[in-house]
C-alpha cells in the first residue's frame, strides 16, 4: 500500500499498517482459521481485519505494544463477525458445558495423524462463544495471561482461570472423556 503520508514520520497510520501486517499476518490468518470454519468467509474476514486494523492506526498511540493492539482489534473484529454471522443463520454458538456434553464421535477410533488432531481441535475452538474463544486463541499463540488480560480487558488471574478450564474442558473433549 503507498504510503500518502511522510515516510519521515515512523508511526504514521500506513507505516504502522505495514509493520503490523508484515509482523503479525501469519497469526493473523490462524486466528481466521479459528474464528471461521467457512473456507469462502474466511478471506472476507482477514480483509475485514486488515481494514479494521488500517483505520485503527488513526488513533494509535502506543498506549500498549503492537502486538497487544494487533490482537485487540483483530479479535474485537472477529467476535463481531461471529456474532453478525450467528444473527444471520440458525445454528447456535454453545458454552462450555454445552460442548462438553456433546457426544463425540471419535471415541472408539484415536487420530494419530497431526494434521487431524489440529482439526479436531479446531473444531472445538471454533463452537466456543467469542470471549472464551478469543482467550483460548490468545493462549495457543503463546501469549502470557498479562497480555491476554490486556487484550481481553480482564484481571490476569480470571484469564489463568478461564484458560485452566477450557483446557479442561477441551482436553476432555478431545480425548473423548
Amino acid at each position: 500500500m503507498a504510503s500518502m503520508s511522510s515516510k519521515s514520520h515512523p508511526s504514521s497510520q500506513n507505516d504502522l499498517y505495514e509493520q503490523a501486517a508484515a509482523e503479525f499476518g501469519d497469526a493473523l490468518e490462524r486466528l481466521v482459521r479459528a474464528y471461521e470454519a467457512d473456507v469462502d468467509k474466511r478471506h472476507d474476514l482477514l480483509q475485514e481485519i486488515h481494514m479494521a486494523l488500517w483505520c485503527s492506526f488513526e488513533t494509535y498511540e502506543a498506549r500498549c505494544s503492537l502486538r497487544t493492539w494487533v490482537y485487540r482489534v483483530a479479535h474485537n473484529t472477529a467476535a463481531g463477525h461471529i456474532i453478525r454471522q450467528r444473527r444471520a443463520r440458525s445454528s447456535i454458538l454453545m458454552t462450555l458445558e454445552e460442548i462438553e456434553a456433546i457426544p463425540d464421535p471419535s471415541d472408539h477410533e484415536r487420530a494419530a495423524d497431526e494434521r487431524l488432531a489440529l482439526e479436531r481441535l479446531l473444531v472445538l475452538v471454533q463452537r466456543l462463544k467469542p470471549p472464551d474463544r478469543q482467550l483460548m486463541l490468545l493462549y495457543l499463540e503463546d501469549m502470557d495471561a498479562i497480555s491476554i488480560g490486556e487484550i481481553a480487558g480482564l484481571s490476569a488471574s480470571s484469564v489463568r482461570t478461564k484458560i485452566h478450564r477450557i483446557k479442561s474442558i477441551l482436553s476432555r473433549r478431545f480425548h473423548g472423556r
